[in-house]
């Protein structure tokens, strides 16, 4: 994936009311719930064959490895999924707080250098950013779209304050150390 992708991830998985299933029994349970009980759908999602659900479900076998890796991001991310759709449209109506450390490039007027500078920021981006982002996202956009979008929307609130200064400064993230998006 990508450092931005992965950041709105943890924000969304981060929005439930009660902590998702542990216990890859539980999270097999949970999955056939899902799926109306049908091993057929759920050993497509994880990407195993019909008989080796069947066998963790009477608990001839358990899970072990990439298989329990996979069952354990499947059920974390079907779990409370319209907890986290009114998180994300409320988050989107508030905007979001971006915390990075990231080197920014810059283009601006003669006289100001537009060497890529490594800065660490804190910051609220507006609801339009903020829905902006989380439409690409949805639509499974590039990273490199996503850091189109969240360099923008930093460009605006963080280094044109709003567009109360550095009217023609032009953002663009180069490089992520790590960013985090908080609801």
């Amino acid at each position: 994936m990508g450092a931005i992708r992965d950041a709105l991830d943890r924000a969304r998985e981060a929005a439930v009311t009660r902590p998702a299933p542990v216990r890859p029994d539980t999270q097999l349970r949970f999955l056939l719930r899902t799926e109306k009980g049908s091993t057929a759908a759920v050993a497509a999602r994880l990407g195993v064959s019909q008989r080796t659900v069947q066998r963790w479900i009477k608990g001839v076998q358990t899970p072990k490895g990439p298989n329990a890796d996979r069952l354990k991001s499947e059920a974390a991310r079907s779990w409370q999924p319209k907890v986290k759709e009114r998180a994300e449209r409320q988050a989107a109506a508030r905007g979001v707080v971006i915390e990075t450390r990231a080197r920014f490039g810059f283009t601006s007027a003669a006289g100001s250098t537009d060497d890529a500078r490594l800065r660490r920021i804190t910051q609220h981006i507006t609801p339009e950013n903020s829905s902006a982002a989380f439409a690409a996202y949805r639509a499974g956009a590039s990273e490199e779209e996503l850091q189109a979008i969240v360099g923008g929307a930093l460009g605006e609130s963080y280094f044109r304050d709003h567009n109360q200064r550095a009217h023609d400064l032009d953002v663009e993230i180069t490089d992520i150390d790590y960013i985090d998006v908080a609801y």
